[in-house]
């Protein structure tokens, strides 16, 4: 069965109405704080597949189990160098994509 004058939108519509369009300083924030939320969540769940606690990675890293915390929940803007560390602790390979004009740089 139908549903007769319901429009669908997609979520690139919905996310252009409400949060802005792309390029706009609204948009950039939240497309930044998206990111921030995956990086966050990939050391969450790379730290739980090694069945390390915060603290033991904190450790392997050398930092307080706090700053893994906050590195998870997306507390913080953390350094490149410190992200770095924590995959390289947990053993996850990663690669980072850089557009520049129209150019892709992937960095491995």
């Amino acid at each position: 069965m139908k549903n007769k004058g319901l429009k669908t939108y997609s979520l690139e519509e919905i996310t252009d109405k409400h949060i802005g369009k792309r390029g706009t300083p609204k948009r950039e924030a939240f497309e930044n704080e998206l990111r921030l939320d995956l990086i966050g969540e990939a050391i969450r769940q790379a730290r739980l597949d090694r069945n390390l606690t915060q603290e033991e990675l904190g450790q392997l890293v050398g930092v307080q189990k706090a700053q893994i915390s906050k590195l998870e929940n997306s507390v913080t803007d953390a350094r490149f160098e410190t992200i770095i560390k924590v995959f390289k602790a947990l053993n996850a390979k990663v690669h980072f994509n850089v557009e520049l004009m129209n150019q892709t740089i992937t960095l491995a």
